[in-house]
């Protein structure tokens, strides 16, 4: 980037959040009472507008990864290309990696937006993403819009980065967990064994864990007990769907929630119930929202 990306700053009572929009609409930090509670985006990566080292990005128009990086749709063959090199998949879709448009702001909220117009890949579409601010929440809304001239499987999801803390814990419900498969890509799913269950809290796995959960609750909570402060992410019931990205060998861990299973779109997932694909006519709209509340943790 030829100009260091600008901050945007948002803040209600003791929540403060910085939105970088030229970097993939994404987050920057997000602060209670003086204290992170997503990893914030550092001054060099900042200047150089690297996405991957923000705060939260969005997924879209669909999250995490297809394999072979093609789907079949409506009797047809859809390509997307790799965007995330040296990787050979597409990771994530469009979304993060294109600068966003502010079209609204106040000291406490702020309205991104995003079109994308069809040509490497298959997608047209017109995205926004509303932050809305208050000393109890930081509220993301998300809105997808198939602006091309055919119906298309949509998801989305965000993808926030979190502080690997040594006591850090995480706890959620979900139903089942899918294997992983080369280049990152969920593969089977399997009922969920005990060594697997986050429901009861508990904290992050020693080895490497980069699985999908299906049967999400829409809650989750991790705790950061050195920080004195927990957080509770809060989806609406379309997001039933939860990425653990955890490398041991990585100060930070990843907890993604998503409307659409990450195998769903190389899986037939439109025909599954489960799969979580959300099929838009040209046209129509999608929209939901995901809230992450902080809290202080006793003692």
């Amino acid at each position: 980037m030829s100009a260091k990306p600008e901050l945007l700053m948002l803040k209600a009572g003791a929540l403060e959040a910085e939105l970088v929009p030229q970097i993939g609409g994404s987050l920057g930090a997000l602060r209670w009472r003086g204290i992170d509670l997503m990893r914030r985006l550092c001054d060099h990566d900042r200047e150089a507008g690297n996405v991957l080292g923000v705060a939260m990005f969005p997924m879209m128009p669909y999250a995490n990864r297809i394999a072979g990086n093609a789907f079949m749709f409506g009797g047809k063959r859809w390509q997307v290309q790799p965007n995330n090199l040296p990787e050979t998949i597409n990771v994530h879709g469009s979304g993060w990696k294109h600068p966003w448009t502010v079209i609204d702001a106040t000291a406490d909220s702020a309205g991104l937006s995003l079109e994308i117009t069809a040509g490497l890949e298959p997608y047209s579409y017109r995205a926004t993403q509303v932050f809305e601010a208050s000393d109890e929440s930081l509220a993301v809304r998300m809105t997808m819009i198939n602006t091309g001239p055919v119906s298309m499987p949509f998801g989305f999801g965000l993808h926030p980065w979190f502080d690997r803390d040594p006591d850090v814990t995480l706890r959620f419900n979900a139903t089942r967990f899918y294997l992983e498969e080369p280049q990152g890509i969920a593969g089977d799913p399997i009922t969920l064994a005990p060594e697997l269950d986050f429901a009861d809290g508990r904290p992050l796995p020693g080895g490497w864990r980069n699985n999908h959960y299906g049967g999400w609750s829409g809650e989750a909570e991790i705790r950061f007990p050195t920080r004195g402060v927990g957080l509770r992410i809060k989806a609406d019931p379309m997001f039933r769907h939860l990425m653990l990205y955890a490398d041991p060998a990585k100060p930070y861990f990843c907890v993604e929630p998503q409307t659409n299973a990450s195998g769903a779109f190389h899986r037939d997932g439109w025909n599954d119930p489960d799969g979580g694909i959300i099929v838009l006519a040209p046209g129509e709209s999608i929209a939901g929202t995901v809230s992450f509340v902080p809290f202080a943790l006793e003692g």
